[in-house]
């Protein structure tokens, strides 16, 4: 196990003030380190202990002290990531719940919205829900659309779910009602009750998980944060007892969905707001490392050992949005907008019945993983592809914890080559086409969504595997700049470290806004403000705040809205006028129509409540001098039909100004970027990459 740091042997002697951000993915626990006093940086890959979670976290904390000197008494700010609760939908890990809602409504999470996964297929089916209909319980309770009470909730038939609940098993109990976004009355005396008569069972209501109209939404997302809450909170407390026997006193913040931070505290109430952490926070670090090098516009592409992970960056701030996909089931709070394809570098190639190559979604995963690995796969991947192609076996990898093996690679690629007809090498160049297809047609549709010409956006690939195939996926889309940062392995480790604490906090007021009086929507906001400011006081921000207004706006008749920003003015001063132009702006933005007539409805009044973290200085070069950099040696690469020698450089060697022309190909610690050719490269003071296409 191996580190990479940047700074001058003075500098290494010793140090204090360190900021720490930590993010586990499946494979690997990654590390990024910042001493604050000298601007040195460390980065670490440890690999992950799925049977003890955590532990690898105190690994990497004793190499860190060991080989960089890493004082754990003197960190001073502790960010952590992680996939325990993502992974335990995906995996069904997760307890045995009971929903107690309306009578009348049981089968609200089975109807969801009456669409099927795939429309196109006459066989798909639905996924077997979170919580069984035998544990879903109608209480007779009713309010009013406009929150009026209509009946009182019956508690004798609330003692009786309860007492049925435990004695099936059930851990928690999710209590969703009607309307219960306008008022929670309901939720709340039932939420009571259940906690005076079964102290022992936890209670989670949708008016305090996200309180927002449709209750499938409100009611799924409060389902995630129970299903996945005892894990996530068991795991929170283990961590901060071990940071605590290493002498961390620094609280711990951990990475949310969309892309800030909070405490521990709050994640372990809160559980549904990290459950895409780690896919928010590489996107958030990837933000950050294209601000700094001047890049606005970005398609950022995160590659792991299972999917690929694919998000938009314009004007410099990702893009939000709701409904990402947990496993099968929609996650309706804001988060990072990301689209995902299971196509990474442990993906396995096949041949299907037809004959037709395959690539993914079954992967090798971590254990036995690829080939190459030389830890029990036998089954042909992406990354074995590459190696029999040539860009990968040329040094060791994960900082030095894995070694290819390429001639274990050529044994798995010839014998799907064998079913095929073809040779080794050519087979494996189709496995790396067929993959790079499949990602094309997904960010297509990313693009589509977003209104947005990918010839005017900067591929960032990050991950393991993102650098090995990101430059010829730009390459397909005639994108003209790709740019990898010194360290794409542990770039999520590093949007842990530069994000911000960040809250969202929503109310539903669905209004029509030439009819409605301003007081609405004024009162609305000054709860919102109110709410955000509490926020970050108890997660111990101090100073100013940053509070970021938006409104859910549709025409009159449509199913679903937009987000659109508002300025808090507008609401203040009364401006309708205002809001009602914003929002015409928005549609013909993403839907190239408007009807300035039209007459619009607001449904939702949102606010994100951010409180800036500390200003991280990393390091910068003085000053570029161009000159041309030499390869360490030239190495044998498939490309296209035929192999050629192209040059080998070590990213360790290449200096700010330097530059080259590919195909070539550059070895790091962490990862391995394969240039193709007809690309010219360039080093940056900030030890960036920069990837031209000719014309």
């Amino acid at each position: 196990m191996a580190s990479a740091t940047t700074g001058t042997p003075t500098e290494r002697a010793g140090g204090e003030d360190w900021k720490v951000g930590v993010d586990i993915g499946g494979t690997f626990i990654d590390f990024c380190a910042l001493e604050a006093r000298s601007g040195r940086v460390a980065s670490l890959k440890v690999l992950t202990t799925p049977d003890d979670p955590g532990a690898e976290l105190m690994t990497g904390l004793t190499l860190l002290a060991e080989r960089e000197g890493l004082d754990p008494t003197t960190i001073s700010r502790f960010v952590h990531g992680t996939t325990v609760g993502i992974n335990t939908v995906i995996q069904r890990r997760g307890v045995s719940l009971a929903l107690l809602t309306n009578a009348g409504f049981e089968d609200v999470i089975e109807l969801a919205r009456l669409r099927m996964p795939d429309v196109y297929s006459l066989f798909c089916a639905r996924p077997d829900q979170l919580i069984a209909r035998d544990m879903i319980f109608g209480i007779p309770a009713r309010l009013r659309a406009d929150g009026s009470e209509a009946r009182a909730p019956d508690m004798a038939i609330v003692a009786e779910a309860v007492t049925a609940a435990k004695a099936s098993g059930a851990a928690g109990i999710i209590v969703s009602f009607l309307h219960a976004w306008r008022n929670p009355a309901h939720e709340t005396a039932v939420k009571q009750e259940i906690e005076r008569l079964a102290p022992d069972l936890f209670v989670f209501t949708s008016s305090e998980v996200w309180p927002v109209i449709r209750e499938y939404e409100r009611t799924t997302t409060t389902i995630l944060n129970g299903y996945v809450h005892p894990r996530i909170s068991g795991y929170l407390t283990a961590l901060e007892d071990r940071l605590k026997s290493r002498g961390v006193t620094a609280p711990a913040l951990l990475t949310k969905s969309n892309g800030g931070l909070m405490n521990a505290a709050e994640g372990k109430r809160s559980c549904v707001q990290m459950l895409l952490s780690g896919t928010a926070s590489g996107v958030i670090g990837a933000a950050w490392l294209a601000r700094r090098a001047g890049e606005r516009q970005v398609l950022t592409l995160d590659i792991g050992g299972t999917s690929a992970d694919f998000a938009l960056i314009i004007n410099g701030e990702p893009k939000f949005g709701t409904g990402e996909l947990i496993g099968e089931f929609p996650l309706h709070i804001p988060s990072v907008s990301v689209s995902s394809i299971g196509i990474g570098g442990g993906s396995i190639a096949s041949v299907d019945q037809h004959g037709v190559l395959r690539v993914g979604p079954e992967s090798a995963g971590s254990v036995p993983g690829p080939a190459c690995y030389g830890r029990g796969g036998v089954e042909p991947t992406v990354t074995d592809a590459m190696a029999v192609c040539g860009w990968l076996g040329h040094s060791e990898m994960a900082y030095g914890q894995l070694k290819i093996d390429v001639d274990l690679a050529r044994t798995a690629v010839a014998r799907l080559a064998a079913r095929i007809g073809r040779l080794t090498e050519a087979t494996a160049q189709a496995i790396l086409d067929v993959a790079i297809s499949e990602m094309f047609v997904e960010v297509e549709k990313l693009a589509s969504r977003s209104g947005v010409d990918l010839r005017d956006f900067t591929l960032m690939p990050f991950g393991g595997g993102g650098p090995m195939l990101g430059a010829f996926l730009a390459r397909e889309f005639g994108m003209a700049k790709v740019i990898a940062p010194p360290r794409p392995g542990v770039v999520s480790a590093l949007g842990g470290l530069v994000a911000d604490l960040r809250g969202d906090f929503i109310r539903t007021v669905f209004v029509r806004l030439a009819e409605t009086a301003p007081s609405v929507l004024l009162e609305a906001l000054d709860a919102l403000v109110a709410e955000g400011q509490n926020w970050l006081a108890a997660q111990g921000h101090e100073g100013p705040a940053d509070l970021r207004i938006s409104a859910d706006m549709r025409y009159f008749g449509q199913s679903f809205e937009i987000e659109v920003p508002i300025e808090p003015a507008w609401i203040q001063d009364g401006d309708r006028a205002a809001m009602e132009t914003a929002f015409h702006a928005m549609h013909a933005h993403l839907y190239d129509f408007s009807d300035p007539d039209g007459e619009v409805e607001l449904v939702n009044l949102r606010l994100s409540a951010i409180g800036a973290g500390p200003v991280l200085e990393f390091p910068v070069a003085a000053n570029e001098v161009a000159s041309l950099a030499s390869p360490e040696r030239l190495i044998p690469v498939f490309i296209g039909n035929a192999v050629e020698e192209i040059g080998l450089f070590r990213r360790g060697a290449l200096n700010p100004g330097e530059h080259f022309r590919g195909p070539a190909v550059v070895a790091q610690d962490d990862t391995t970027f394969a240039i193709p050719a007809g690309t010219d490269a360039r080093v940056d003071c900030h030890l960036n990459i920069h990837l031209s296409f000719a014309e």
